[in-house]
């Protein structure tokens, strides 16, 4: 599980989000992340979240841990769960590679646009 506890956010047509984060294998602190995103569109707002991603089998963890940096989109496939998905999810429905949930979400930030997120080991 990869856990970015706090990550900010703002934009006004142009945006940009960042924030640090903690690779846990197995209970055990694995290494040290970063994620920052840019984003254009129609945007306005600020907000601060954080977000937890789910590893679900090996080949996951696996790239995760040789990557030099990797955009959410070009590796494993990324499932954004929300409160109305996470109720439907079975052993039968976990066939992605990771799952990202959201969580403690403060802020106001609205909009529709493009969004490009690069995850990167710092340590």
């Amino acid at each position: 599980m990869l856990v970015f506890p706090n990550v900010v956010k703002a934009g006004f047509i142009f945006g940009a989000q960042g924030g640090e984060g903690i690779l846990f294998v197995h209970g055990k602190t694995a290494g040290r992340y970063r994620t920052v995103a840019a984003s254009y569109g129609l945007q306005a707002g600020a907000q601060k979240f954080g977000y937890a991603l789910f590893f679900m089998n090996q080949k996951a963890v696996d790239w995760i841990n040789s990557a030099h940096g990797w955009a959410i989109g070009t590796g494993p496939s990324v499932v954004l769960v929300d409160k109305g998905m996470a109720r439907t999810i079975n052993s039968e429905t976990l066939h992605s590679g990771i799952y990202a949930f959201t969580f403690d979400q403060r802020g106001l930030m609205a909009g529709l646009g493009i969004q490009g997120s690069k995850i990167t080991r710092i340590d």
